[in-house]
């Protein structure tokens, strides 16, 4: 073997070395897709231990709740964390997406919102109360309406109710139907509105201390981290819902939000 092919000889095993030795793309830097504010602060708690666990992860913020779920579709994600079981749910179903949930993260009490009035007994006759316009926010919002008194619903409305099932609406409040993400800065458009957790926040509004009327603590409306079927038995996955699920996160949650972000494991 002559000097030349030597050279040639041992640059491959190099190159070889370091294919054997580099982990593949999928179990050592990963893209999460988040809303910002709690989902996006809590997620950079997890990317600090995930990185002690070998997975470099790149948190990206989103502003709405179609595009997290677009991107992980289109594979620009590899996982979300921002949506609860039902909205996904919906989503799989409408949208056709081949996601599952791996783990569930944390819940957000929805909160009815007011500039105007001080209780919901102060709503005047034909009030105007903003409800988010998605399926399963906008249905768990008038099921809020409802548990507080303001409208009744059809015995059979479930989850996915629409004022359409309203059949008891003693003040004749106008429900009007707009983005999630909206509401918190339309809130001067409205008598009063029902508001997302993770919206509220970060718009500066807190459940505990701004709300006029708080949804109950107990419900189907845990968040989940949710990723492609094709990728859930993936070494990465159980590592990122470990991160999650660890004692550090659940630690930072309860100091940082007081009760108005409630883990869910």
């Amino acid at each position: 073997m002559n000097r030349r092919q030597l050279i040639q000889f041992f640059a491959g095993l190099g190159v070889a070395a370091s294919l054997i030795s580099s982990p593949a793309h999928a179990d050592d830097q990963i893209k999460m897709g988040v809303t910002a504010g709690p989902h996006a602060e809590i997620m950079e708690q997890v990317k600090k231990l995930l990185e002690k666990d070998g997975v470099q992860m790149k948190v990206i913020e989103f502003t709405d709740y179609i595009q997290p779920n677009a991107a992980l579709s289109a594979g620009d994600l590899d996982a979300n964390s921002y949506q609860h079981q039902p909205y996904l749910d919906a989503q799989v179903k409408d949208r056709g997406y081949k996601f599952v949930s791996v783990g569930t993260t944390i819940t957000f009490p929805m909160g009815i919102y007011s500039k105007k009035i001080k209780s919901l007994a102060d709503l005047k006759q034909g009030a105007r109360i903003g409800v988010p316009n998605d399926p399963t926010n906008g249905g768990r919002a008038l099921l809020v309406l409802q548990a507080k008194g303001v409208i009744k619903l059809k015995a059979d409305a479930g989850l996915k109710a629409t004022p359409l099932d309203i059949v008891d609406n003693p003040k004749k409040v106008k429900i009007i139907e707009l983005d999630a993400a909206q509401l918190p800065r339309s809130l001067d458009d409205f008598d009063a509105a029902v508001i997302n957790g993770n919206f509220a926040e970060s718009a500066g509004l807190s459940p505990t201390k701004d709300a006029i009327a708080v949804e109950a603590s107990t419900g189907p409306y845990a968040n989940v981290l949710a990723v492609r079927a094709a990728d859930k038995d993936k070494p990465w996955v159980a590592k990122l819902v470990k991160a999650y699920h660890s004692p550090e996160v659940k630690k930072f949650v309860l100091e940082k939000y007081k009760g108005s972000v409630i883990t869910s494991w």
